[in-house]
């Protein structure tokens, strides 16, 4: 297929997937299309009987110039409804098949077709909007939802429509739940910025240092868009949400506003992952004199009386699972030097979302589970009477915070090293399991796939299954090791370019590439192989690198295998899923 140009962006759209927000680019040739396949064909498929269609023959619904996928099948009031691809440019359309008008609470653009005996076929787009409004009036159980309390598997998605077919077969095999959709600010665009060829913007990656985002090469809009069609051409009915992961608040005078941005590009997800472990207060907690909490309580809260109500609130006595807790004067104080600043962030974040959603309900999670580079880890661990301060002032501000991700001490890139090693991480996830579900919230662990098997069942035992656990990057290095077996040539390519970054970073000066690139010259084996630590860490970068001009250099090298190579990375995928679902889920609690 050629290029097509969307403002400053150039792009194959089928070789470049989770970028537009639409399944539908050039609508009126989808439509022509459409147009061209024979009456009988559809004639056929408008009679099928049946709420929802059993696993056939595709061939039944495919022809040279269109393919139904039967999974997508569902009536409603009386019209017949499948998802559709067109087979010369991959783009995908809603087809209604009914005796009326079109469905205009779905699409108002609708093109129509007259097949005969009273009989009509609508065409809609699969903009982002028109699907919103598809899964909200026609067909609720294949859209993104919120799960509130279920466990789940956070999937991260950074090669998309790749991964996707296996997270489903996995969700289905393991009979587990899943925000199927889910990639973090650091990962994604806004479709703007592409659009407008504007340069990529730099953040911090935790345990990492500075990176360029959006280095997946796909946007918020455009991956919500993918991923929903991937799950509603699906064969069965996952239970699955929609994650916008990480949106973060940082420090200076742009932080929020530029998170606000994010939340608008957001707008149609099911999960929202409220990040401002940037702007907590970290030496506040280890201040340890009353004036030093006075200073705090007064700088946040000029008004006295509001200051004997927060903590008359705060310091009252409750009975939690079998123990006492109060928080005394100096403990509100700290905290509130902690999180104030960070809460009322979170507080026009929660307007803005509800005004965005307009009714429609959602989950959100605060996360405090990273540190800025200049705090270790194991120095902000954090500890129950900051969790219950935490939970109790969300609760005051009637917050509809639905998920928390507490600092348990893992880190991205490594397996759990805390120095009171597992026995001491499952006590500290236990009691913060424990607290958290006596005031109605649930925990999510992060960078679960960086864990261990052990690492990955003791957080299973201690809070008895009943976690979000997300996964990320590895399902990338999943991605290397299956192009390594399969196509060595473009292996090595993706190893040459990565290195080369990693040796400019170095001579920059970046201690983590000096460590990386030396750990890997003094390895026993220096081949080029995915599972070097410098390949694993490293790796990102390649896929949605842009030129000077905004363009991408080799996205669609990643994005234009062949149909074996989906086939052995879906088995793959869903093989890995099912093992960290069986982990963390299966595993019976020991307590």
């Amino acid at each position: 297929m050629k290029q097509l140009r969307f403002g400053a962006l150039e792009i194959d759209p089928r070789r470049n997937p989770a970028i537009l927000d639409t399944g539908s680019w050039q609508f009126e040739h989808a439509c022509a299309t459409v147009d061209r396949v024979a009456a009988e064909f559809f004639a056929a498929i408008g009679g099928l009987n049946g709420e929802r269609l059993p696993a056939l023959d595709r061939e039944r619904f495919s022809c040279d110039q269109l393919q139904l996928f039967p999974g997508s099948f569902v009536r409603s009031n009386g019209s017949r409804w499948f998802l559709a691809q067109t087979v010369a440019d991959g783009q995908r359309v809603l087809l209604e098949f009914n005796s009326a008008a079109a469905n205009q609470r779905v699409s108002t653009s609708a093109h129509s077709r007259n097949l005969g005996d009273g009989k009509r076929l609508h065409v809609h787009p699969t903009d982002a909007a028109t699907l919103h409004r598809y899964f909200a009036a026609v067909d609720p159980e294949k859209g993104p939802r919120p799960l509130g309390a279920v466990p789940r598997m956070g999937i991260g998605v950074r090669h998309s429509v790749y991964m996707w077919p296996g997270a489903l077969q996995a969700m289905h095999r393991g009979s587990f739940s899943a925000n199927l959709i889910q990639n973090s600010v650091r990962e994604l665009h806004l479709l703007e910025t592409l659009t407008e060829g504007r340069p990529s913007r730099e953040n911090y990656l935790f345990s990492f240092g500075s990176i360029q985002e959006g280095h997946a090469g796909s946007t918020f809009e455009g991956l919500w868009v993918a991923g929903v069609l991937e799950a509603l051409a699906s064969a069965g009915l996952p239970r699955y949400g929609a994650d916008a992961d990480h949106i973060q608040v940082k420090r200076g005078a742009d932080g929020l506003s530029r998170a606000r941005l994010y939340l608008e590009a957001a707008r149609y997800y099911s999960f929202y992952t409220l990040d401002v472990s940037d702007v907590l207060n970290y030496h506040a907690l280890w201040a340890f004199s009353a004036a030093d909490a006075d200073r705090f309580l007064t700088e946040a809260l000029p008004d006295q009386q509001q200051r004997r109500d927060i903590l008359a609130y705060h310091g009252r006595e409750r009975w939690l699972f079998g123990q006492t807790y109060r928080l005394n004067e100096a403990e509100i104080g700290l905290l509130v030097g902690k999180y104030w600043a960070a809460l009322e962030a979170v507080d026009q974040m929660v307007a803005q979302l509800q005004s965005l959603k307009e009714g429609e309900g959602f989950d959100l999670e605060i996360s405090i589970d990273e540190t800025p580079a200049e705090i270790p880890t194991f120095n902000a661990i954090t500890g129950e009477a900051e969790l219950l301060f935490l939970m109790l002032e969300i609760r005051r501000r009637g917050l509809p915070v639905t998920h928390l991700a507490p600092n348990f001490g893992i880190e991205k890139g490594t397996d759990y090293r805390g120095p009171d090693g597992l026995e001491g991480l499952e006590h500290r996830f236990h009691r913060l399991y424990l607290l958290a579900s006596e005031m109605g919230f649930f925990l999510d662990c992060h960078s679960g796939d960086d864990l261990s098997q052990a690492t990955r069942q003791t957080v299973g035992r201690a809070c008895a299954g009943r976690v979000h656990f997300k996964v990320s990057p590895s399902l990338q290095v999943l991605f290397a090791e299956t192009l390594y077996d399969m196509y060595p040539e473009r292996f090595e390519w993706w190893w040459n370019d990565t290195i080369a970054w990693v040796r400019r970073e170095a001579e920059a000066g970046s201690p983590f590439a000096i460590d990386c690139l030396r750990a890997y010259e003094r390895s026993p084996d220096p081949r080029p192989h995915p599972n070097h630590a410098l390949f694993e860490h490293y790796n990102f970068a390649s896929v949605g690198r842009r030129d000077a001009k905004g363009a991408f250099v080799n996205r669609e090298r990643f994005y234009n295998l062949e149909a074996e190579f989906e086939r052995e990375i879906a088995r793959r995928v869903a093989e890995r899923l099912v093992a960290v679902a069986e982990d963390v889920f299966d595993h019976p609690p020991a307590y």
